[in-house]
């Protein structure tokens, strides 16, 4: 029961919660040991809040699941979990976090209640609201950022880092929609009803104009944001984002990836790399250049 509860709380899709780490390293903490300590914490705490959200939003699906070709091996759908024991998980990791949270401040714990409470309204009504529905998911992406800024006092994160995680969010938020409609083809309604609003055409022209203002975003912060070494050194980092789009982008349309990004970023070797490598350029610019 415990190892189909773990499942049901998904820890791989814990890699999205990184997005917390944003201040600490953007605002030059990363090597400080009391903002690091404090972040640290932040990050499980948004780990055990995502995780009640994973398993909420699974009994909103379990009826869909079922007919899902991936999805109907979950343990709530297959009927290995019962119901009534993951929402009592879901209960108690919802107040773990909060009531942890709000020890570590109160600001911090008030974005983890924004982000159970969008969450919830997102399994109940939004999902099922073409365009909405990948704002909500950007929007979950947007609080963990939120989330690390509220741990720590800020002096040097620049606000086009927001921006960036809109764009970016949005970008794997349609790459997942394509994906799911690749797979399902005609059943894709019967599965997630949202998907009837979208089309492949429409998704591709959707994702192009994201990914295009993802990387013209991100240039612009690495020249015109006021915290970064006035060399303009952050600019050797735009390669390695052109290549991460480009790469994701690859994997969607010939390889039908992008259905689970956490999986795509857990197995790709090339995609790993460059994040690998964009995270050492990012480091050694902002530590020890």
């Amino acid at each position: 029961m415990l190892k189909h509860l773990l499942k049901t709380m998904r820890p791989r899709q814990w890699i999205k919660n990184g997005f917390v780490f944003f201040a600490l390293i953007f605002d030059k903490q990363l090597f400080q040991a009391e903002p690091f300590l404090r972040t640290l914490a932040g990050f499980f705490l948004f780990c055990l809040i995502s995780s009640a959200v994973y398993v909420v939003n699974d009994i909103a699906d379990i009826q869909a699941d079922r007919i899902h070709p991936e999805k109907r091996h979950r343990p709530l759908a297959s009927g290995k979990l019962p119901v009534s024991i993951a929402l009592a998980a879901a209960v108690i990791l919802a107040l773990a976090a909060l009531t942890f949270g709000y020890r570590l401040t109160p600001a911090f714990a008030g974005v983890l209640t924004a982000y159970f409470v969008i969450n919830l309204l997102y399994s109940r009504w939004l999902k099922h609201i073409p365009i909405i529905d990948v704002l909500i998911i950007a929007a979950g992406f947007v609080l963990r950022v939120a989330a690390g800024v509220t741990l720590i006092t800020v002096e040097r994160f620049s606000p086009w880092l927001y921006m960036i995680t809109v764009l970016f969010s949005l970008y794997l938020g349609l790459g997942k929609r394509r994906a799911e409609i690749s797979l399902l083809a005609q059943g894709a309604g019967a599965h997630r009803r949202v998907l009837d609003g979208y089309t492949l055409p429409l998704l591709d022209q959707y994702i192009t104009i994201v990914s295009g203002t993802t990387i013209v975003a991100y240039s612009l912060y690495t020249f015109s944001a006021p915290n970064l070494p006035e060399n303009h050194s952050m600019m050797l980092t735009i390669p390695f984002v052109v290549y991460g789009i480009f790469r994701y982008l690859q994997l969607i349309q010939v390889g039908n990836a992008g259905g689970s990004p956490e999986e795509v970023a857990l197995t790709d070797r090339p995609l790993q790399a460059t994040v690998l490598l964009w995270g050492l350029a990012v480091i050694t610019i902002f530590y020890l250049a």
